[in-house]
């Protein structure tokens, strides 16, 4: 299997280059590329030194290209790529909502790798990490509305936002006024209700795609979805505070069977002990952590919970990887 990484030297490049090394992904040449500026750096991969190479006009040789180079390049690339004969899995949004492309989560849709005509496309990190705790749920209990609101760290943004953090925290720490250049505010002891470009509706776009995309992934539009997406001062992983009311009766203990029989989620649940997702711990694990699971006080059959993923893994890099791994496999 060839394999190209198209935006290599980015945050989620460097990661699908981890993943790909630690779950021993079967690959016998990888080719990674980036923007000119980034030509001739070389990344670590078992045990050797790769070359980026600046990314070409034409098709490129690979079987397989797992694209994080953003919107413009893979709206502008991916369908190039896809003729010149390789898989693409891309992890922007350039394609997430065009009716042929898959939307894919393997652990609730794999069989949509199966249909794809070139191009796969992952979700939104926000979605992928909600999408880990809701589908079992609504398997078992049929979720009818949804309402999230989302604490998402600064790796949502990209690394020069993280570094943005780190940098405008030491400003503040000494005196000086942070500024915010990745951010609408600076983010440094700060939250900002406000990710993606404010809709017609009022909502942020960021917001958006967690109604489009939980709805294509789970193949059902019905149930009602309302999120408010907030970025705060954390480095990794998205955590999210979720609402459920669904058709059918719930108990929190029912519900931690469900979550506890799930692939990819951990249940946190003991906060007699203060154990409970945090970014902290959740922060380079594969699995998306699931606690605080407690009954409703506004929804008859209702279910409130916190989950937590590594925007970075699950989020974008990790269910990247998954899906590769399953099409590999076949149906």
């Amino acid at each position: 299997m060839r394999v190209a990484v198209v935006g290599a030297t980015g945050a989620v490049g460097r990661e699908i280059l981890k993943v790909l090394e630690a779950r021993n992904f079967p690959l016998s040449e990888l080719r990674l590329y980036a923007s000119p500026r980034s030509a001739g750096v070389r990344l670590a991969f078992r045990g050797e030194e790769i070359p980026v190479e600046p990314l070409p006009e034409g098709p490129l040789p690979v079987d397989l290209v797992l694209a994080s180079a953003g919107g413009g390049i893979s709206r502008a690339k991916a369908l190039v790529w896809a003729e010149g004969g390789a898989l693409v899995v891309d992890n922007s949004s350039a394609w997430r909502y065009e009716p042929w492309v898959p939307l894919v989560v393997p652990e609730v849709n794999r069989e949509k790798i199966f249909q794809h005509r070139g191009i796969i496309a992952n979700p939104n990190c926000t979605t992928a990490i909600l999408a880990m705790a809701l589908w079992p749920l609504h398997r078992a209990f049929q979720a009818k509305r949804v309402i999230v609101a989302t604490y998402q760290a600064a790796s949502g943004a990209g690394a020069k936002a993280m570094e943005e953090l780190l940098t405008e925290t030491h400003r503040f720490l000494h005196g000086e006024a942070p500024k915010a250049e990745a951010f609408a505010h600076p983010l440094p002891f700060n939250v900002i209700p406000h990710i993606d470009a404010f809709q017609e509706n009022g909502y942020t776009r960021e917001e958006m795609k967690v109604v489009w995309e939980t709805h294509k992934i789970f193949g059902d539009d019905t149930i009602r979805i309302s999120a408010t997406a907030v970025r705060v001062p954390t480095l990794r992983a998205h955590a999210e505070a979720v609402s459920v009311e669904f058709a059918r009766p719930v108990t929190p203990e029912a519900a931690r069977e469900v979550l506890k029989e799930a692939p990819g989620v951990e249940v946190v649940d003991e906060p007699e002990a203060k154990r409970y997702p945090m970014p902290l711990t959740a922060s380079g694990k594969w699995d998306v952590e699931v606690g605080r699971i407690r009954k409703s006080l506004a929804f008859e059959n209702g279910l409130d919970f916190f989950v937590v993923g590594d925007q970075l893994l699950k989020g974008a890099a990790l269910n990247a990887v998954q899906i590769a791994e399953e099409w590999l496999k076949g149906a």
